[in-house]
């Protein structure tokens, strides 16, 4: 599901790099040491974060071989940045490692969550900064609540699928988390985006690339399902034609604390 690199690139890079920056901005990273990309994908949040911290070093973590490599093919700062193929539950650096550790849309897809947190804040500092942001898949991401709003309306088995069931996606999961965790000051905010799209195929297009559960519930639908779930988005969106630009808001949920002292 989440092996091609390129057409994740398409189905979510675009929307990765607006947020990347807002996370980085909230996370309040300083401009110095070591900083821990958990769940780096195809490199959006390191990435961003070495062009604001110019004297940061990134390192980007990721499950995903080919994840890792397209990400290192399209590094500009390959003295200050680089990604490598690991699991955010079994981090292989020692103790208090990074100066601070940041990950995005990816807290909600780690199989334990809670045991991915205490190894991301065994490899941190005492007083580094831990910080997360996830979709609100329930209302906020625009795009998937459309497709699985339309999804449901021509499928009622498609509701099982909706992401809305995500864990860490509503207001408060990840701040409980954090605090759970014995992390300090935490704090939680919305980060909102917004995203242009030239046409209803700039939209509808990469969902065909199978990509997360709303690429894979679209791959696994016949041809009249998938015809259906088109024109059911096409009546929500409510466009003039196929080929009117038109904008869909976003918003994600973030946190961050700090490790306390040991």
């Amino acid at each position: 599901m989440f092996g091609d690199a390129q057409a994740y690139e398409r189905f979510m890079g675009r929307w990765s790099r607006l947020l990347a920056s807002l996370l980085v901005d909230f996370s309040e990273v300083h401009d110095t040491g070591r900083v821990l990309d958990a769940g780096s994908g195809t490199g959006a949040l390191a990435l961003s974060i070495a062009k604001s911290k110019p004297y940061c070093q990134v390192l980007g973590v990721d499950p995903s071989k080919e994840y890792v490599e397209y990400a290192n093919s399209r590094n500009p700062f390959p003295d200050r940045v680089s990604f490598e193929i690991g699991d955010a539950s079994q981090l292989r650096f020692a103790d208090a490692t990074f100066d601070a550790s940041l990950s995005l849309l990816a807290f909600n897809f780690f199989p334990n969550s809670k045991k991915a947190l205490r190894e991301v804040s065994r490899v941190t500092k005492p007083g580094g900064c831990i910080s997360a942001g996830v979709w609100d898949y329930g209302w906020g991401m625009r795009m998937l609540r459309l497709f699985w709003d339309a999804a449901a309306t021509v499928d009622p088995a498609a509701e099982k699928f909706d992401e809305l069931h995500m864990p860490l996606c509503r207001s408060g999961e990840l701040q409980e988390l954090w605090v759970r965790s014995h992390l300090e000051h935490v704090v939680e905010r919305s980060l909102d985006i917004t995203m242009r799209f030239e046409s209803f195929a700039d939209y509808w297009d990469p969902f065909l690339l199978g990509q997360g559960p709303a690429g894979v519930y679209l791959r696994n639908a016949d041809a009249v399902r998938r015809r259906s779930l088109r024109t059911e988005l096409k009546r929500l969106l409510a466009l003039a034609s196929e080929d009117a630009p038109f904008s869909l808001p976003a918003q994600a949920w973030a946190v961050r604390g700090a490790v306390t002292n040991r």
